[in-house]
């Protein structure tokens, strides 16, 4: 499915990773502005590295483990604005991180990880390996963020929320500090259902995260203002 922002382009080539809100609203809000250097952990067809590009003057590293996948996001690199800021490679996170030259190098991560532990495995394979942790677990993931975050670097996640609470033990058992947490509330009144998260490189003390919500939409369906400011860089019909 092929889906056009306001200055670039997304075409997953039937990749199974399509464009979605939790990726849109993880790319415009992430806290990335003045990183020099991004990593984006399981790329997928690339667009929270565009929207990295979009909103930021970084060098951009994307990792994708799966081919077709790789060959969507190079596809789209391609054809953006900033593909000379834009490098792709097709490797698992863990081999990556074991290349000297990517540790502690990255000022800002950014990931939607596979998040779903337990239940059924979606039909199409690449789109399961998309959404379920077989392929990264919480611990793989927030080692492979310790390794590659420069010291004073952040990383933005986005989770479910019926998954922090597992997250949340790995996270104890690591060397990273959860900093902010935004709690993504689909519609006024519901309660949350996904989690944006802030981790850092663990200091003593450790603070008590910032906490915040966001509203996606109105009862009636529309848009919070706090929603479109977040996308109106990027949907064209705001």
């Amino acid at each position: 499915m092929a889906f056009t922002f306001k200055q670039f382009h997304i075409d997953d080539m039937n990749c199974g990773m399509a464009v979605g809100t939790d990726s849109v609203v993880l790319g415009a809000w992430a806290q990335l502005t003045t990183a020099k250097t991004v990593l984006d952990i399981g790329a997928g067809s690339g667009l929270l590295s565009l929207m990295a590009a979009q909103r930021s003057q970084a060098q951009i590293t994307a990792v994708e483990l799966d081919a077709s996948a790789a060959h969507a996001c190079q596809h789209n690199f391609g054809n953006s604005p900033w593909v000379n800021r834009l490098t792709l490679v097709n490797s698992s996170i863990q081999e990556f991180c074991q290349q000297v030259e990517y540790q502690g190098k990255f000022e800002h991560i950014i990931c939607n990880p596979p998040y779903f532990e337990q239940g059924t495995q979606a039909i199409q394979s690449q789109r399961a390996m998309a959404r379920h942790t077989d392929s990264l677990s919480f611990t793989a993931l927030l080692d492979a963020i310790h390794v590659c975050l420069a010291p004073q670097g952040n990383a933005s996640l986005i989770l479910p929320m019926q998954s922090m609470a597992r997250f949340n033990d790995c996270l104890a058992l690591s060397q990273l500090s959860l900093i902010e947490i935004t709690h993504l509330i689909s519609v006024v009144g519901k309660s949350a259902n996904r989690v944006l998260c802030v981790l850092a490189h663990k200091t003593q003390p450790e603070m008590a995260p910032k906490s915040s919500d966001i509203i996606i939409r109105e009862l009636s369906g529309q848009y919070t203002q706090t929603m479109v400011q977040l996308i109106q860089d990027f949907y064209l019909k705001y």
